[in-house]
């Protein structure tokens, strides 16, 4: 009776405090609740808006750049040139408007249009097409070239200034079912020397598919999960898109893709605290605020490392081109308020993709990371240090004093890339080359300033590499002038009495005996003096003139040879020769014509060749030694050199590179090098030949290393035939060889 006098008083305390408190409790969780679920949404959506204007950015980039990419090659003499000459330049057409636009700036399409907008050249797909194949895009192109004929007609400069050089038109549109972004470029003079009628130039046509490589960069740069390209806004309800638009407002596609919700996954993360926590109401949202911060804080870090993606390398976290470009622009323009100077190094790794070839790309990136940290090292925090892409970097050097400082850190770059590389226990050797243009001197706008570094670049490479060069006026003439060496090379071979054989005597490092002697080219040509072999050995091997060279050499040494008390006669061997399945058999079918002892002769030729992909080097280098023929190893050191793989290479003797015998006396450390491959081939049973060797200094210390053979000026330079037998006559003399005058 008295528990049931109290239920009553239950009753009252429930309706009138426990059920209030229970129900504003419960009022309090849900609008706690609604409040947590409504920020989460709206997190989600400004994350989500943020990801859409980050696509709508880098689609306004890429038509911005596809028109910049095409200014690089269309806004210069050569090409008007090239362009008005038609079939007759239609290689160099190739070249530089079609294969080179692709390969470097991805482009999936380019064609060129005559005066009257007919097709002359069209380039799809990764080769050369018909020019019929226009026609697929003509319906887009057309309504951008009448467009830029019209501005081209009234002289319209709009918008040009000192970045866009050209007027231009581009829009996105779809392209053999591709989307893709097109765009339209005069071909006009760069020095203004040749006169064109606005409007009857020779335009360019370039077009980027916006799927395919283009999704998956963007997907990969900007970590945009599951990007895809739909021709219809098909997104799930997970799912956000953004629409591609062209000028005129017509939709013709959607990137779709999964955005990152940090507020989704904020909340899905404290949900079973929330429902933990309900009644410790204060302590929730404490908790819940924290945790709210922490959320805020991850997604600026994500954003922050977004941004960090789009201008930094991911390799090796240098800035790339993209800041790499703002820098340079931010520097010019410091550069014309303080009158002061400025220089721009290219860089570019010698025999790089040897590395990736032969130890595997893994190998090649630890490379392209350690090379990074050798430069920032000597950058210093004042110069910025880019990768352009691959094993291309640059370096801003603003402020600059002096010339010659330049000329100093481009030699310490060389010297330190001379030092060879611990790629995962293999001691891997490479070079470096260098093309280096001044501000003001050579320009102060980016692009042209850029190019002339490029130039220099390839001046660099293409007179020997592991060297730098300054941009001279003449450097723009370097590709005429390397046809016209191509042609008088052809021309000399036929003339016969133009290239010649020259002979450097080789002697015992021990006893200063002749023991052989190399075989070495030299052209004589009949305007220009004495060609250097380091100008037209590289571009006989371009132009397919290399095996002739290669088969005349070794005729020629191999008939002097025979009347010589010599053990050894050394011809060098090129890469390209070596591929051929039939040059052992022509080998073997010379020396047995001339009755030549094949344990004479010994081949000279690079670690290059001795690691070909295709093995068929390898296969004459077999068939050769079978034969009795010796290999040797030159310019161990430079280039591409590992010495822990020299113990797996199928020869007889290396030849050290000169550069590390020049360099004895300094602080490089050169004779440790020396001293480590002269030790590593005796445990291999390999004979040593040092090159380069200039003084009586040199001598010595390589014969107190253990080097077995010494070659160079100090003991003979290279001499004719004729002076051989004169030499050998009179008996050896280093200084009668030292009095030699030939080249």
């Amino acid at each position: 009776m008295q528990r049931l006098s109290n239920e009553p008083g239950h009753r009252h305390f429930f309706l009138k405090t426990g059920l209030p408190i229970m129900l504003a409790a419960i009022a309090v969780a849900i609008a706690f609740c609604t409040l947590i679920i409504w920020s989460s949404h709206e997190t989600d959506q400004v994350a989500i808006e943020r990801q859409e204007r980050l696509v709508a950015l880098v689609v306004s980039q890429l038509r911005a750049s596809l028109a910049h990419d095409q200014e690089s090659v269309t806004v210069w003499d050569d090409a008007v040139k090239a362009v008005k000459s038609g079939t007759a330049d239609h290689e160099w057409i190739d070249t530089n408007l079609g294969t080179w636009m692709h390969t470097y700036f991805g482009h999936d399409g380019a064609y060129i249009l005559d005066p009257f907008d007919r097709p002359v050249y069209a380039f799809l797909g990764g080769e050369v097409a018909k020019p019929s194949a226009y026609d697929k895009i003509a319906s887009s192109a057309e309504p951008l070239v009448k467009a830029l004929r019209a501005k081209l007609r009234a002289s319209d400069t709009t918008g040009i200034n000192d970045k866009i050089l050209t007027p231009g038109e581009s829009d996105l549109s779809v392209i053999a079912g591709h989307p893709a972004v097109i765009s339209v470029k005069p071909i006009v003079s760069d020095s203004g020397k040749i006169r064109q009628t606005p409007g009857s130039e020779y335009l360019h046509v370039a077009v980027r598919f916006l799927d395919g490589s283009f999704t998956q960069e963007l997907q990969k740069d900007y970590l945009f999960k599951g990007l895809r390209f739909s021709w219809h806004n098909d997104n799930s309800s997970d799912e956000a898109s953004y629409a591609l638009k062209s000028v005129s407002g017509k939709t013709i596609g959607y990137f779709i893709w999964e955005p990152y919700r940090p507020g989704s996954s904020v909340l899905d993360s404290i949900m079973p605290t929330l429902i933990a926590l309900l009644a410790a109401i204060l302590t929730t949202i404490a908790a819940l605020v924290a945790i709210l911060h922490k959320r805020s804080i991850k997604l600026q870090m994500s954003e922050a490392r977004l941004h960090h993606l789009a201008l930094h390398d991911p390799l090796t976290g240098l800035p790339n081109r993209t800041l790499f470009n703002a820098r340079l622009d931010q520097a010019l323009e410091r550069l014309q308020r303080s009158k002061g100077k400025l220089a721009i190094l290219y860089l570019d790794l010698d025999r790089f993709k040897q590395v990736n070839d032969t130890l595997g790309h893994p190998a090649g990136d630890e490379l392209i990371r350690e090379f990074a940290e050798r430069l920032k090292k000597l950058a210093g925090d004042t110069n910025t240090v880019s990768r352009i892409g691959g094993d291309e970097f640059t370096i801003i050097v603003p402020d600059l004093k002096r010339v010659k400082d330049i000329h100093h850190f481009c030699q310490r770059i060389i010297d330190t890339v001379r030092h060879p590389f611990d790629l995962y226990g293999s001691q891997v050797f490479v070079g470096v080359s260098i093309g280096v243009a001044f501000a003001p001197a050579d320009g102060l706008e980016r692009t042209e300033l850029t190019r002339k570094a490029d130039v220099a670049l390839y001046h660099a490479k293409s007179t020997g590499r592991s060297r730098y060069a300054v941009f001279g006026k003449d450097m723009d003439t370097l590709l005429q002038a390397r046809r016209n060496i191509e042609q008088d090379l052809r021309t000399a071979l036929q003339a016969g009495d133009q290239i010649q054989v020259y002979y450097q005597p080789i002697y015992s490092a021990s006893s200063r005996k002749m023991t052989g002697v190399e075989a070495l080219l030299r052209w004589h040509h009949p305007t220009k003096g004495w060609i250097s072999p380091d100008v037209f050995i590289s571009i006989a091997e371009e132009a397919g003139l290399i095996e002739a060279l290669g088969e005349k050499v070794l005729r020629e040494a191999c008939t002097a040879a025979k009347a010589w008390p010599l053990g050894t006669i050394a011809v060098n061997v090129s890469a390209i020769e070596l591929r051929n399945p039939s040059y052992a058999k022509r080998v073997a079918k010379l020396l047995s014509s001339l009755g030549m002892d094949p344990h004479r002769l010994e081949l000279e030729m690079t670690e290059s060749a001795l690691t070909d992909s295709l093995g068929q080097c390898e296969e004459n280098v077999k068939a050769l030694r079978e034969l009795g023929v010796r290999i040797a190893l030159d310019d161990f050191g430079t280039g591409f050199s590992s010495l822990s793989r020299l113990q797996r290479l199928d020869v007889d003797r290396i030849k050290i590179d000169r550069s590390f015998i020049k360099g004895f006396g300094s602080t490089n450390g050169d004779e440790a090098i020396v001293q480590a491959i002269v030790e590593l081939a005796r445990a291999t049973a390999l004979k040593t030949t040092a090159e380069g060797v200039e003084t009586d200094e040199q001598g010595k210390c390589l014969e107190q290393i253990g080097c077995d053979n010494l070659q160079g000026f100090f003991l003979s330079r290279p001499l004719p035939a004729g002076e051989i037998d004169a030499l050998l006559g009179a008996g050896p003399s280093s200084r009668l060889a030292e009095d030699a005058t030939a080249p």
